[in-house]
């Protein structure tokens, strides 16, 4: 297998830039460039060419095999973060027979070879990375920490020990068995399934949390909604005008509102009109609208809202005298954003493990195997059969953490990773 390498850190001057070594003369061929410390024990050295020239002085770190992050054995070499060292660094390791710049994702796939991390801790890392908002990190280090791992292991236990008991019954079918295993196998069938439809309910919002939730700003022409989407923002990112009908495209602002991921939408106004492209602008914030988490409702003429909006404010209460909220004064904005985050927040269920739409997916598959195999029991069902549909159910619950039928999803997943890790 080669030895691989990178940049570990982001690209750009910096303080300190990693460049990553890894693979089976990770050790051997760095240490043609410096002398190595022993392992787990930074030490400050000169890194050289190859040829006597220094390219620099920086701190080395090495990982025997089986204690790194790849489960290889690993040099990292602490640098200055500049440009021109990195670029000379990574040229003197391109240089060392057997080395070659790493592919993207290439060190956490040989992590997920060596099982130092499964398929959904991957992903979970993927989201890490990717993190923008305090909840998007905590949801992201749950799964990278192992906690859906842990569950799917239970599941999967539970189902074993269940086929495992059923199919006593088939060892000893001339027999009389001792004990009837029927109740303890349908209890374990209830608590999996139980639990599968937890997490399966928990996913939409979970969904979210990765995704971001949309919030959108609805209202008559002239309401200011653009003007509220400028304060919120703190910047001018949509147009604003006394001409009704100012507003024809969907606008976007992502904020971080209480850790949760946001987008507010600042649609056009809805009104009765016959121009044809402010018709069209119309439409399109009606089907965004549909699709948003939450709809506000900024009230001009007092006339009813929508049925489906979910807060609505009087609009253009420029000095708080009517307890509504102005983009142009401020008012009521804090407040507004208070309650959206509010009502986000009882959204976000506490167990949100299945991020993943192949996580569902998968539950979902073995919910609806283990329905079938508790109906079977129930209804005397030869125990094979039960023990069969457990089997699969079981398998189901593999494909999450990357057991069976994965390799398809590999270069999907980990093309998405920058080339360090």
């Amino acid at each position: 297998m080669d030895t691989i390498f990178a940049q570990a850190t982001a690209r750009g001057k910096s303080g300190v830039a990693v460049v990553r070594v890894s693979g089976p003369d990770a050790v051997a061929g760095v240490g043609t460039l410096c002398a190595l410390p022993e392992a787990r024990r930074a030490a400050l050295r000169k890194i050289y060419d190859g040829n006597g020239g220094i390219l620099d002085e920086g701190l080395v770190l090495v990982f025997p095999e089986g204690s790194s992050f790849t489960g290889e054995p690993v040099v990292e070499l602490q640098l200055h973060g500049s440009i021109a060292i990195v670029q000379a660094v990574l040229r003197a390791l391109d240089r060392i027979p057997a080395f070659r710049p790493a592919d993207a994702g290439e060190f956490t796939r040989r992590a997920l070879g060596n099982q130092r991390l499964d398929l959904v801790q991957v992903e979970g890392l993927a989201d890490l990375i990717e993190a923008e908002t305090e909840a998007q990190r905590l949801q992201a280090q749950a799964v990278l920490a192992g906690a859906l791992s842990e569950k799917v292991g239970e599941w999967r236990n539970n189902l074993i020990e269940a086929s495992a008991l059923l199919e006593v019954t088939l060892d000893f079918a001339d027999e009389e068995v001792p004990v009837d295993v029927k109740p303890e196998v349908a209890a374990r069938i209830r608590a999996v399934k139980t639990s599968l439809e937890s997490e399966i309910a928990g996913f939409a919002a979970a969904e979210r949390v990765r995704d971001g939730f949309e919030v959108a700003i609805m209202g008559p022409p002239n309401a200011g909604k653009s003007t509220l989407l400028n304060a919120i923002a703190k910047r001018p990112v949509a147009l604003t005008s006394e001409i009704a009908g100012t507003t024809r495209d969907v606008l976007e602002v992502r904020i971080d509102l209480d850790g949760l991921p946001v987008t507010l939408l600042d649609t056009a106004g809805i009104r009765e009109t016959q121009d044809v492209l402010e018709s069209a602008g119309i439409e399109l914030a009606r089907s965004r609208a549909r699709q948003a988490d939450l709809r506000v409702w900024l009230d001009l003429d007092g006339a009813s809202p929508p049925d489906d909006v979910d807060i609505v404010l009087r609009a253009q209460d420029d000095k708080g005298s009517l307890g509504g909220i102005s983009g142009k004064t401020g008012h009521g904005v804090s407040a507004l954003l208070d309650q959206i985050g509010s009502v986000l927040a009882e959204r976000v269920p506490q167990s949100r493990l299945a991020i993943r739409e192949r996580h569902r997916s998968a539950m979902t598959r073995a919910a609806r195997l283990l329905q079938i195999a508790s109906d079977g029991l129930e209804h005397g069902l030869v125990p094979e059969l039960v023990a069969e549909q457990l089997r699969d159910a079981s398998s189901c619950l593999a494909e999450i953490v990357g057991g069976i039928d994965v390799e398809d999803l590999l270069g999907e997943i980990f093309g998405r990773f920058c080339i360090g890790k």
